[in-house]
């Protein structure tokens, strides 16, 4: 049972998450790039209830670590202290923000699979990232299961899938097993999956509209 997280990236996205796991009764680091005290205020006033550390000292004693920071920094990523460690990526790549980033565009793989291949030895999965920032707090359900909105859920370790899903779930979202991380791609950026809204049973139709072969266990 998850009982606290690291938070790295104190934009938008990542203080989003913050609050909302600090609302469903979970310990909260956050980290940035630089010193603790650099984002200390930061955490004082738009996480309250977080506490600022160093990305390594964030990450040390976390059950998972969430990276919220900009894709085109995911390469200051450390892979030597994310090792071992239960990684969500909520990255996107965002053109207007990231640039082209070739290394991403002529990749044929999805970019949670380039994070994971940079974080060598890290266990990555991708979800979180097909909702805005605003809405994972305003769309939470923590109080009741009826009509929640769905997140997919991608990962190669079933452990780490496992600990994502009951993030999601604890958050106030249904999660839906998708698949490995390659199936990640369905979600991204730009595609039907990320900008739309889908209870369970919308998540999973999606999905198979997407081409992936939804995992039976997900209800299909």
């Amino acid at each position: 049972m998850l009982t606290k997280i690291a938070v790295l990236g104190v934009g938008r996205v990542g203080t989003a998450v913050a609050r909302a796991a600090l609302d469903a009764g979970l310990a909260v680091n956050v980290a940035a790039s630089g010193p603790a005290e650099d984002i200390a205020l930061i955490a004082e006033i738009i996480t309250p209830g977080a506490t600022a550390h160093t990305a390594r000292d964030a990450v040390a004693d976390a059950d998972l670590v969430v990276v919220a920071v900009p894709l085109n920094k995911y390469r200051s990523l450390d892979p030597a202290m994310l090792e071992g460690k239960i990684v969500v990526d909520v990255m996107n790549h965002w053109a207007e923000v990231d640039g082209s980033l070739a290394e991403v565009s002529e990749d044929p793989r999805g970019t949670s699979e380039i994070v994971a291949a940079h974080l060598a030895g890290a266990r990555v999965v991708k979800t979180l990232n097909h909702i805005g920032y605003h809405e994972i707090e305003d769309d939470a359900r923590r109080g009741s299961t009826d009509g929640r909105r769905a997140l997919a859920v991608a990962g190669d370790d079933a452990d780490a899938v496992a600990a994502a899903t009951e993030l999601v779930e604890r958050l106030g979202f249904e999660p839906v097993p998708a698949g490995p991380l390659a199936v990640g791609v369905a979600f991204e950026a730009g595609t039907p999956i990320f900008f739309g809204s889908f209870d369970a049973d919308g998540m999973r139709q999606a999905l198979v509209d997407a081409g992936v072969a939804v995992p039976e266990t997900a209800g299909i």
